[in-house]
């Protein structure tokens, strides 16, 4: 233990504790812009930096540590006047337009100039050029880009994809696509992590909030918009709403003050991927496809993408079922549609998702019956529904609580557990269990998928068969997954992927913490208390499930269910990453997909 003085606080602390950590338990918050504990710690924006006493510069807090004796000042006038000089040069290259960003009231700089009482700026504002296409899921500002490095060390470290880098040099410097690439010829994952960790508003997600407002007001078009689970979670968050009070329900009703024609809950498609999921996996299991390489899910976009861009030879034993979202799309212009008695083009299908990839996955599916018609018109993130809302003027304290229309608004629990990391296999094995034994297994018999280790392996009996299955989130645990399946070094029956770090509830396009404190535990757990509260936890036994196999899918897997309910994942293109690429110039005789 070491014995330090913070402000005149003293305090006492593990050795190898930061000089920010240790005035933490202090008591005393020293600001800071670009750092993420264990991940960047490198005193890039030197807002943190303290005055030591001995010491005859500034030190940053962030990545210096404590020893014995040591007396901190954090806001002497020396380390104040620092403080102000940085960021007053950070803000001379910053695009300061807050009214029209989308991070203004939710942004660190912001914070910290308020906080500094920055009235105005006496150095020259010097915006560097700024040039993104406007139409990719994932939009980056470079005039409101302050170099912290966040968004590549995530991208690099927990996702393990090197999309960002440093670019220039000097006072040129900047954050861009490595090697030159442009964001659309990368094999960006569209997780969209980095867009929570960026302390500014220089990365979002394409806004696509107008397109469902223009979709609201035309009387030709028939609204019809979806929850994903992992949204009940987290909407409240941004509009101060308990967690309480933020039930999808209450949600419900907003949706249907905003004038939605019909409210779904994406659970039910849920529980449709698991009818479809765990029977494609009994099949492939029984007929021995997967001696080799498991069978992975593919509800999760990003993880699609990254395994086609990183690991193509792998796409075949990606499970062919959609995921709850385009399925839900394909059977509202179909099954829904029918039972309106409308044509399917007079549907208008919007998905309220958290996740940024969503945005790109609805171009990947088309509903075959009716040519280029998507199963998925919009796509919008948890934090564009909640600015939408704003936009509204809704007060969400005073709405009741409102139903979910019919016959695609219930879910089990086992399909709101979906949005947390294990939630998919779960679910599945419980269908699973029911198939092969015709009776329930208990709901929890499979809890040990739950976890927040970023990857997990549990085996279990099924009717005297051994199920070797494994769970990982956040995609540098895949890629460790998939090196040792590669290597022969695991050998799994069933493989569950998440890209984000905690499943869909820390999904890249939920509401971002101001402290930026990740919060996937926190909305998971609400998430399997869902789930244990729900009247139905077993998708098969969902009565609008069985009513929509028996009056129009047939059975799981069935022709009918393969046409709507079933894709071709070699029917789209990935930009594969830079190692493949030099692989196939060079001829290399590895086959995958449609390249050799």
């Amino acid at each position: 233990m070491v014995n330090v003085t913070i402000n005149g606080i003293a305090v006492r602390v593990p050795e190898g504790t930061t000089i920010m950590e240790a005035a933490a338990k202090a008591g005393v918050t020293i600001p800071s812009l670009c750092y993420l504990k264990e991940i960047n710690e490198i005193g890039a924006c030197r807002v943190c930096c303290v005055e030591v006493e001995g010491e005859s510069r500034l030190v940053s807090s962030c990545n210096n540590l404590v020893y014995e004796g040591m007396v901190v000042h954090t806001n002497s006038p020396r380390a104040r006047q620092a403080r102000r000089i940085n960021v007053e040069l950070l803000l001379s290259q910053h695009d300061g337009h807050c009214a029209t960003c989308v991070r203004s009231g939710n942004c660190k700089l912001q914070h910290v100039a308020n906080q500094l009482g920055i009235l105005r700026n006496p150095y020259a504002t010097d915006l560097p050029a700024s040039q993104w296409t406007t139409t990719f899921p994932l939009y980056r500002d470079a005039q409101k880009c302050i170099k912290c490095m966040r968004c590549v060390q995530y991208c690099d470290k927990i996702q393990t994809l090197g999309v960002w880098g440093m670019a220039g040099s000097g006072g040129r410097t900047t954050i861009d696509i490595t090697y030159n690439r442009r964001i659309k010829d990368s094999d960006c994952a569209l997780c969209g992590q980095c867009i929570t960790h960026c302390p500014v508003g220089a990365l979002r997600e394409r806004d696509d909030t107008i397109e469902v407002l223009d979709a609201l007001a035309d009387p030709d078009k028939i609204t019809v918009v979806q929850i994903a689970p992992a949204v009940r979670a987290a909407w409240g968050e941004s509009h101060g709403l308990p967690r309480e009070m933020a039930t999808v329900r209450r949600l419900a009703a907003v949706l249907r003050s905003i004038g939605f024609d019909y409210i779904f809950d994406t659970a039910f498609s849920a529980d449709v991927t698991i009818m479809e999921e765990s029977a494609e996996f009994l099949q492939r299991f029984a007929a021995g496809e997967l001696t080799e390489y498991p069978m992975f899910t593919s509800c999760c976009p990003g993880w699609v993408r990254f395994i086609k861009s990183q690991y193509p030879q792998l796409t075949k034993q990606l499970s062919t079922s959609k995921s709850p979202q385009q399925m839900f799309g394909a059977l509202t212009k179909s099954y829904f549609a029918e039972k309106l008695g409308v044509p399917p083009e007079k549907i208008c299908c919007v998905s309220i998702m958290p996740c940024v990839a969503k945005k790109a996955e609805k171009n990947g599916h088309t509903y075959v019956n009716t040519g280029s018609l998507q199963d998925v018109d919009i796509v919008i993130t948890t934090r564009e529904m909640d600015r939408l809302i704003r936009s509204e003027n809704i007060n969400v304290f005073s709405l009741p609580e409102a139903e979910f229309d019919s016959p695609l608004g219930i879910g089990s629990g086992a399909g709101v557990i979906f949005g947390a990391t294990g939630g998919v296999m779960e679910a599945a094995l419980r269908t699973a269990y029911h198939t092969v034994t015709g009776t329930n297994a208990a709901p929890d018999a499979f809890r040990a998928v739950r976890g927040t280790e970023g990857w997990r392996e549990a085996e279990f009996d099924l009717n005297g068969t051994t199920i070797r299955c494994a769970i990982a989130s956040g995609l540098g645990n895949a890629r460790k997954l998939v090196e040792a399946v590669l290597a022969g070094q695991k050998q799994y029956d069933f493989v569950e992927i998440m890209a984000c770090p905690g499943g869909c509830v820390g999904g890249g396009g939920q509401p971002i913490p101001f402290e930026q404190n990740e919060q996937a535990d926190v909305r998971g757990d609400l998430l399997y208390k869902l789930d244990r509260l729900s009247p139905l936890r077993y998708p098969h036994e969902n009565p609008e499930i069985r009513v929509l196999y028996d009056t129009y899918l047939g059975k799981p897997m069935s022709e009918k269910a393969e046409q709507l309910l079933h894709t071709d994942h070699f029917s789209w293109e990935m930009p594969l990453s830079l190692h493949l690429q030099a692989q196939d110039t060079e001829d290399t005789t590895i086959q995958f997909g449609h390249h050799k």
